[in-house]
């Protein structure tokens, strides 16, 4: 059983944390770093996960949530064009790639780089982020705070942060579930991608819980960290795959042995694709067996009268 007098203690811990980790990135990401970005980028995603476990009044969350989903999304379309040249300048050290159809791609996945940037930097500029911080802030304040004026309680806290864990990590389990099925045995990207997604989110959750309840499940978050990261590499592939079919339609004048060496990166690249899911497919009864025991678990832990559909 974990320890009550605890609770809000861990909370504000780990809104801390998950603060100081989004906040402390801000002024590189003005600054154009690509290690930066990704990591605000990852804390933007935990910060969604935490904030509607914390007993906020509705519109408050929704709020947040809102702007911290928006500023994903936008991080997220640079951090994927960051990733496309990282992948292209590892490829290049491999001699079964084509050096000068290497060039093509990365030259077209460098504009749409300098594009999105420059997007970022007009839509989502430094000081809508550190007010997004500030916000944060505010309500971490409010949560270690033990004034009875406060807009919310310890108390309160104590009494919705277990619950919510619970019926939030069920809701994620579920979720992986569908997104397997859905996905199928037949390799389409669109749906092994939601499978990428619905697992990254529960291993984030799954993390709180392990922290918050002590339920040992280490190992299962290490088996949903090894798959969101292979899903990932097929993902940063797929993506890859796109801007070089794009790259070879866009070959001008007529160059048959560019359009040739394009057409064998692309090759090469969809078989590294198929290898990947080939991976996913070895490893999908074990996700399947974690969600199905970490929503069956939370479950069985919430008391009847109590257990909350979401």
């Amino acid at each position: 059983m974990p320890d009550l007098m605890h609770e809000p203690t861990q909370l504000y811990g780990r809104l801390r944390a998950g603060l100081d980790a989004f906040a402390n990135e801000l002024d590189g990401v003005e600054a154009g770093s690509v290690e930066a970005l990704h990591r605000a980028r990852v804390a933007s995603r935990r910060l969604r996960e935490l904030i509607p476990l914390l007993g906020l009044d509705r519109d408050v969350t929704r709020n947040l949530t809102h702007r911290l989903r928006k500023a994903t999304k936008q991080l997220g379309t640079v951090r994927e064009l960051d990733v496309e040249m990282l992948l292209i300048q590892e490829m290049a050290q491999e001699s079964r790639y084509s050096g000068s159809a290497l060039k093509r791609i990365g030259a077209t996945s460098a504009e749409a780089r300098a594009a999105a940037r420059e997007r970022l930097s007009a839509n989502l500029r430094a000081a809508k982020l550190k007010g997004l911080a500030r916000k944060l802030e505010r309500v971490a304040t409010d949560l270690n705070s033990d004034d009875a004026h406060s807009e919310r309680s310890v108390g309160s806290c104590k009494r919705a942060w277990l619950p919510a864990l619970e019926a939030r990590l069920a809701r994620r389990a579920g979720r992986v579930l569908v997104a397997i099925e859905a996905a199928g045995a037949v390799y389409v990207p669109g749906p092994v991608h939601g499978v990428r997604i619905a697992v990254k989110k529960l291993r984030y959750v799954a993390e709180f819980a392990a922290g918050s309840t002590r339920k040992r499940i280490a190992a299962d978050i290490a088996v949903l960290k090894a798959a969101q990261d292979l899903l990932g590499r097929l993902h940063d592939f797929e993506m890859l795959l796109v801007r070089a079919r794009e790259a070879q339609a866009s070959v001008s004048p007529p160059d048959l042995a560019a359009w040739r060496d394009l057409g064998s990166v692309i090759h090469i690249v969809q078989d590294e694709c198929r290898r990947l899911h080939a991976g996913y497919m070895h490893d999908r009864s074990d996700l399947r067996a974690i969600a199905n025991r970490m929503g069956t678990r939370t479950r069985e832990a919430q008391p009847i009268g109590r257990r909350t559909a979401s």
